[in-house]
């Protein structure tokens, strides 16, 4: 499938990466004996790299588009295939909760922490997928709500001495709140309008929490935010780790059963008609502004309870930790996933948040190797890693 045309013009895409990266990868200033050191040999690697990487991507786009061609239509993913199947999908998710029963006594204590960061952008991302996913609400403010839970469960516990378990449910119901207040004024809007004044209250919410110094405590933040406690009993960090881990593996399956249900409902089935046409669903009677509205509001309560687990993970929060690249990253986890499916969403989520962890050996490169699987993911998987399927009804004579 690779032609000769093909092999020229990788060794000029090569000769052009190997000119752009010469700067960067080349050249260093060596401080110590004030000189200049050249590195050849980067270099060459950078050029044989681009090389291959240029064969590959034009192999890879054939490929693709013979299988576009070749589509049936009938493309269901192979998990979605697995799950209706009904021999073999108790022994998978047998083996899935397993997995996730034993993990803190097979890893240890740092994979447990990255496995409870994820599980928690599982949550957010679960959530974020209401208002993107299913409702079609483009919402780059979703950190917001984040910010809510995370700063309710620590002043709260500041203030009046409320623990992690009363606070949980107070949580929910002022992101519910928060996110009502947002969309009443905004939700007449739709497209771009709607991303820029999501994205414009969650910088205002940031910027609150980092100037009014006697209600947030500033830039500074609060600190000593305990972690959730067991009967009043004093446990160690593994323990208290190993217990949390826990505690969010349960606020997932949580998590995971209400939206299933929700998507099957009658308000998830008027979320997805509001998606795909704004005007039919409205025609059909369906009150759009409510629809929505119910969107954000459910979404925040999903963002609130996540920001609750991430205060108690970390005992310490301040206004950086929600900044725009918070929303960012998990409007990523809901698209590199797949929109509208709660499978790709919690695919997405792991994928997004352990990989950065375990790319740490390529040191300062790390990001850029995340960056280009990234891209890999939205050219050959532009549904996502785990598309959504319509759920189809056939009726037997």
């Amino acid at each position: 499938m690779v032609t000769i045309k093909d092999i020229k013009q990788s060794f000029f895409i090569a000769l052009w990466f190997m000119l752009l990266t010469f700067p960067i990868m080349v050249i260093k200033i060596n401080p110590v004996r004030n000189a200049i050191d050249f590195r050849w040999d980067n270099l060459f690697i950078v050029g044989l790299a681009g090389f291959f990487a240029s064969l590959l991507w034009t192999y890879f786009m054939r490929a693709k588009e013979l299988r576009r061609k070749k589509k049936t239509g009938d493309d269901i993913p192979a998990v979605h295939r697995l799950l209706q199947n009904e021999r073999f999908r108790l022994p998978f998710l047998c083996g899935v909760a397993i997995f996730f029963l034993i993990y803190p006594f097979i890893f240890d204590l740092y994979n447990t922490s990255i496995m409870i960061s994820a599980l928690i952008y599982v949550m957010l991302g679960l959530g974020l997928n209401i208002v993107v996913g299913l409702a079609g609400l483009l919402d780059l403010g979703y950190v917001a709500f984040y910010a809510v839970g995370a700063y309710a469960y620590a002043l709260l516990h500041l203030h009046f001495g409320l623990s992690f378990w009363m606070v949980l449910p107070i949580s929910m119901v002022l992101g519910a709140i928060c996110g009502t207040i947002l969309g009443y004024p905004v939700l007449r809007l739709r497209g771009d309008y709607l991303a820029i004044v999501t994205l414009g209250f969650g910088e205002i919410i940031r910027i609150i929490l980092e100037n009014w110094d006697e209600f947030s405590n500033g830039p500074r933040g609060i600190a000593n935010i305990p972690a959730p406690g067991f009967f009043g009993m004093e446990l160690s960090q593994a323990v208290t780790t190993d217990f949390l881990y826990y505690i969010v593996i349960g606020l997932v399956l949580m998590t995971i059963f209400f939206v299933h249900r929700l998507e099957n409902s009658k308000i998830g089935r008027a979320w997805i008609a509001l998606r795909d046409d704004e005007i039919a669903c409205q025609a059909m009677g369906i009150d759009k502004f409510k629809t929505k509205l119910t969107a954000f509001a459910l979404g925040a309560t999903w963002a609130s309870i996540g920001g609750v687990v991430f205060a108690a993970k970390t005992s310490y929060i301040n206004p950086h930790s929600f900044t725009i690249w918070e929303s960012i990253i998990i409007l990523c986890v809901v698209v590199i996933g797949g929109m509208g499916s709660a499978i790709g969403v919690i695919a997405g989520a792991l994928v997004l948040i352990l990989l950065p962890e375990y790319l740490r050996q390529v040191e300062e490169y790390r990001m850029l190797v995340f960056g280009a699987l990234m891209i890999l993911v939205m050219v050959f998987k532009p549904e996502g890693l785990i598309q959504s399927v319509r759920k189809t009804y056939k009726f037997q004579k």
